[in-house]
């Protein structure tokens, strides 16, 4: 993957802080992704611009 990077943040249900790895080749993502923990799933979110990660949300769905 290009433009590949660790980003980490609480999931909304059980709080576990966890980490995804976002493709930041793609300026703009919406994808559903299980909670490594709790297997619950999380809508993901995020903007990228110049290479950094602007906008993210993980919610519950």
């Amino acid at each position: 993957m290009l433009g590949g990077m660790e980003y980490f943040f609480a999931c909304p249900y059980c709080s576990q802080r966890i980490s995804m790895v976002l493709d930041t080749s793609v300026k703009i993502q919406t994808y559903i992704e299980d909670c490594e923990v709790c297997c619950q799933p999380i809508e993901v979110r995020y903007t990228v611009e110049h290479d950094e990660v602007y906008q993210f949300e993980a919610r519950a769905i």
